[in-house]
C-alpha cells in the first residue's frame, strides 16, 4: 500500500484486545501492516480499537435542543475521551450534519425519542397517543440511522409510580413497523412491568435494564437482546426517588428498590451472557466526554477490566457493525494509551493520541 495524500504515519506498541506488539502504519485513512519507508513516527503506547458510547444524546442538554455550535463541542468532548463511535439514544434535533466532519465521531443515530403525551422529560420526545405509536416510529425510522428509540416507561402521575408508556400489543406493533422499515429498536425501561413484552416482541437492545429478573434475562440471551445499563446514570436513583418522594411515594419506593437491587440484577445478566455495552447517557442531566468514567463504573459494578473495556471498544464495534480490531485495510480509528489500560483503567482519561480516520485529532 502505497500513500497517496501525504506521509503515512507510524504507530507501535501492543494492540489490544489480544496485547500483541505491532506495527500500523496508517495511509489514507486505513490500517496497514505493511511497512511504509519514511514513515512518521506519530505514537507508541498501549493501542486501543476506537472507544464506543453506546448510549449518547449529542444535541440535547437539560431543557431539549441545543445549537449545532454546542452539539459539536458535545461531540469534541466525546472524541476527545477516545469515543470515535457513537450510538445515539435519542435527540430533538437533527445531527445529521455530524456526518459531513471528518474531524467529529462516527454517529449513528436513532432520530428522536418517541413517548407517551405528558410521560416523558418535556422538549426531549415525539410524544403520541396509542394510535399514533406506530406511524411515528416509521417516521423516526426514516429519520435515523437504523435505531428507532422508545421510553418504555415513565413515571404516571395517575398512579403515581413508574408504569409502561404503552401496552405489550402496542410496543410490539411498533417493533414489527420499525422492523419493516429497517430499523433495530431500543427502550428506556428502568422497571420491571414493561420489559416482558418489549422482549417477547423481539426488541433489539434494553437501556438501564434496571427492572430484569431472571426469566427475562434467559429470554435476552435466548434472543441475543443486547443491554447498556449505563452504570453511572443509575447511581442517580437515589435522587430521582427523593425528588418524587413526598408527592409520588411509590415511585420512590419502586426507584428505592431499584436502585438497591442494580448490581445484582446487572451482574445476573453479565454473568448468564446478555451482550451489554458501555453507554453514558451523555446530554441532559449527564455530561459529554466521560466514556472512561462509564468502563471504570462497570468494572466497579463487577466486570472485568477487559470485560469492561470491550465494553466500550472490540465489542461494541462489532455489535455495530464496525470494525473489532485494527486489521490490513481496516478504518484507522483507535486511540493510544501511555500504559496498559488493562492494568490500570483510569490510563483511559488520558490517552496519548487519538486517531480518527487516519487523523490525530487529539
Amino acid at each position: 500500500m502505497t500513500a497517496l495524500n501525504g506521509p503515512a504515519l507510524r504507530f507501535s506498541g501492543p494492540v489490544l484486545p489480544d496485547g500483541e506488539t505491532r506495527e500500523l502504519y496508517v495511509v489514507d485513512g486505513v490500517v496497514t501492516h505493511e511497512k511504509q519507508p519514511g514513515a512518521e513516527t506519530a505514537a507508541t503506547g498501549w493501542i486501543v480499537p476506537g472507544l464506543v458510547d453506546a448510549h449518547c444524546h449529542l444535541g440535547l442538554d437539560d431543557h431539549g435542543g441545543v445549537s449545532d455550535e454546542e452539539t459539536e463541542q458535545q461531540a469534541i468532548d466525546d472524541r476527545d475521551t477516545g469515543a470515535l463511535l457513537i450510538r445515539d439514544c435519542g435527540s430533538p434535533v437533527d445531527t445529521s450534519w455530524i456526518h459531513d466532519r471528518d474531524d467529529l465521531p462516527r454517529l449513528i443515530r436513532a432520530g428522536r425519542h418517541v413517548a407517551r403525551t405528558r410521560r416523558y422529560i418535556r422538549n426531549y420526545a415525539e410524544e403520541v397517543e396509542p394510535e399514533g405509536l406506530a406511524a411515528e416510529v416509521a417516521t423516526q425510522a426514516q429519520r435515523g440511522d437504523g435505531w428507532v428509540k422508545l421510553v418504555g416507561d415513565w413515571i404516571s402521575r395517575d398512579d403515581g409510580d413508574l408504569m409502561p408508556s404503552f401496552s405489550p400489543e402496542e410496543f410490539a406493533e411498533a417493533i414489527r413497523v420499525a422492523h419493516e422499515h429497517g430499523a433495530k429498536v431500543t427502550a428506556h425501561c428502568f422497571g420491571n412491568a414493561v420489559l416482558p413484552g418489549l422482549i417477547g416482541a423481539g426488541i433489539d437492545c434494553i437501556e438501564h435494564g434496571t427492572g430484569l429478573t431472571v426469566d427475562l434475562i434467559e429470554q435476552m440471551v435466548a434472543r441475543g437482546t443486547a443491554l447498556v445499563p449505563t452504570v453511572m446514570q443509575l447511581d442517580k436513583f437515589p435522587e430521582h426517588a427523593e425528588a418524587g418522594r413526598a408527592k409520588f411515594p411509590a415511585y420512590a419506593a419502586t426507584m428505592d428498590d431499584l436502585y438497591a437491587r442494580r448490581r445484582e440484577t446487572l451482574m445476573t445478566a453479565h454473568e448468564a451472557g446478555v451482550p451489554m455495552y458501555a453507554g453514558t447517557d451523555g446530554g441532559g442531566v449527564s455530561r459529554h466526554g466521560n466514556l472512561p468514567g462509564e468502563v471504570v463504573a462497570m468494572h466497579e459494578l463487577g466486570f472485568s477490566k477487559e470485560a469492561a473495556l470491550g465494553a466500550a471498544s472490540w465489542q461494541a464495534r462489532e455489535w455495530l457493525g464496525w470494525n473489532s480490531g485494527l486489521t490490513e485495510g481496516t478504518p484507522a480509528d483507535f486511540v493510544v494509551y501511555p500504559s496498559n489500560p488493562l492494568d490500570d483503567l483510569s490510563v483511559l482519561r488520558t490517552p496519548s493520541a487519538v486517531v480518527l480516520r487516519g487523523k490525530i485529532v487529539a
